[in-house]
């Protein structure tokens, strides 16, 4: 009888485990993050995440912390757990109401109203000089802040800028200007960036966003380096420099002599980039060359086309 307990119990205990097992979620999901007002910043685990209403993608499954931040709302924060498939998270932001001190100068001869003193609420604005920055080049970012005598400024972006970093803490003026000239020299990638201007006391904020250009590689083909007059040659390649399109010039005999531009084309998803140019019997025979740069100049290449009689 104590044998077939024991047996019992080992039995049970591996089925329980068993289900343990198979109920411990693993994966990836996504995320919807709306909020009344809307407009407000999404963190989630302390990253930037977009302004509502947005949605995250490839999301792990498990345990997060969620915070939602709006100037003139307090902020919102609270520990998820996010379960597999599409999970959705609402919250209502609450008002900062005007903060009153009151004191009353004590006297013994007359009855003395209250006075009372009404803090303001920070507020914070930032621009920029540009919203496109090729890298190895300087961005200006100036705004104003009544409120605080500093502002934190945080950049998100690629590579190590993806969690967030404070760049600077500019002072502000007594014009309650303030003004940071940011000069990341070569070291940073390419791509879609956010820069963040809060309060010293992170109750306001406001922000800019920015695409920094160069490095990557730019390339150029054709499909054929001997096009018979009167005949069209397609190019083709790619731009990884982070820039949104690229520049065609074509350099040859006649008119062609200086360089002509003879299309801008915008970037597909892929980065790559396709063009077809007619070779006509109005366009001596000769020796082509067909450069590409992207938007900013910051590369190019070549490739050359003999023009033959047809």
């Amino acid at each position: 009888m104590k044998r077939f307990l024991l047996v019992s119990a080992v039995v049970v205990f591996v089925i329980v485990a068993g289900c343990t097992s198979v109920t411990q979620s693993t994966g990836k999901t996504t995320l919807q993050f709306t909020t009344s007002p809307s407009g407000a910043e999404v963190y989630l685990d302390n990253q930037y995440s977009g302004t509502t209403p947005c949605s995250l993608s490839d999301v792990s499954v498990g345990s997060h912390t969620l915070e939602y931040r709006l100037t003139g709302y307090a902020p919102w924060n609270s520990s998820i757990t996010v379960p597999a498939g599409t999970s959705s998270y609402f919250a209502t932001l609450t008002p900062l109401a005007s903060q009153t001190a009151t004191t009353a100068p004590s006297s013994t001869a007359t009855t003395i109203q209250p006075i009372s003193v009404v803090v303001q609420q920070p507020t914070v604005t930032i621009t920029e000089s540009t919203d496109t920055l090729v890298i190895g080049g300087k961005l200006l970012f100036s705004g104003t802040c009544k409120g605080s005598n500093s502002v934190i400024l945080m950049l998100y972006g690629p590579g190590i800028y993806k969690n967030g970093v404070k760049v600077a803490e500019p002072s502000v003026g007594t014009d309650n200007s303030w003004s940071y000239t940011w000069n990341p020299g070569t070291s940073i990638m390419n791509g879609e960036y956010t820069m963040i201007a809060y309060d010293k006391q992170k109750l306001a904020s406001d922000k800019v966003s920015f695409t920094a250009v160069g490095g990557g590689s730019i390339t150029i083909s054709v499909t054929s380096a001997t096009i018979p007059q009167g005949n069209t040659a397609s190019f083709s390649g790619l731009c990884t420099s982070g820039a949104k399109a690229v520049r065609l010039t074509l350099y040859g005999p006649g008119q062609y002599s200086n360089g002509v531009d003879v299309a801008t084309l915008p970037l597909n998803a892929d980065n790559t980039w396709t063009y077809k140019f007619t070779f006509d019997l109005a366009k001596p025979m000769g020796t082509y060359t067909m450069y590409v740069h992207d938007a900013q100049n910051t590369g190019s290449a070549s490739v050359i086309v003999s023009v033959v009689s047809p």
